[in-house]
């Protein structure tokens, strides 16, 4: 696993949610109002820095902090005290996406991976309040886009997974509407539902 298809995985959306935390606004049509910067936090090259930018600081400053290498490898640069993990940035992706996840997001990270069905009924939320650029949303292997993998851009978002009736009656179109809760890739083991988290 690379840490590039890592990303691909992570780029989906949440529930619960800090509204206040939010750094960027999503316009409708699935593109975010505006860029990060890269000069904040997720571009500084400063790996505690960029992970903690995902999530509000309450949380991501207790959270372990752990970074991947290109062979999927990880590496835990501090150990967290709250059950919750964060990752930088990836530089192999054109926009801001560091991410923060709790324990059953973690599980359903590696069932992704691992290419097994994840466990349903064990919801898992995930922060990533810098927005996220690059994921195609009815492919989850995907990394690149093509004419055919309906490549979208996330504003800042939370991503809530692991249950398939939370999903009920949401739209889980190929082309959505970012500024709204979505479910992204719908029709396969890993549907999950993105929240968009506006300020």
């Amino acid at each position: 696993m690379t840490s590039k298809t890592l990303r691909s995985l992570l780029l989906v959306g949440a529930m619960i949610a800090a509204a206040a935390c939010s750094k960027n606004g999503t316009g409708a049509g699935g593109t975010a109002a505006t860029e990060t910067k890269a000069t904040e936090p997720a571009k500084t090259g400063d790996p505690v820095a960029s992970a903690e930018s995902a999530a509000p600081a309450a949380l991501a400053h207790a959270a372990s902090i752990v970074t991947v290498d290109a062979k999927g490898d990880m590496t835990t640069v501090r150990k967290g005290t709250n059950g919750w993990t964060c990752m930088p940035d990836s530089p192999d992706t054109p926009g801001p996406d560091p991410m923060c996840f709790d324990a059953n997001a973690a599980k359903w990270v590696a069932a992704w991976a691992g290419h097994k069905p994840p466990q349903d009924g064990t919801p898992g939320v995930m922060y990533m309040l810098e927005g996220g650029t690059d994921a195609s949303n009815t492919d989850p292997y995907a990394t690149k886009p093509t004419a055919n993998n309906d490549w979208i851009k996330t504003g800042p978002h939370l991503m809530l997974v692991g249950s398939k009736a939370m999903l009920a009656g949401y739209p889980s179109g190929a082309n959505p509407d970012t500024a709204v809760p979505y479910v992204m890739w719908a029709g396969t083991p890993y549907a999950h539902l993105m929240v968009p988290v506006h300020s």
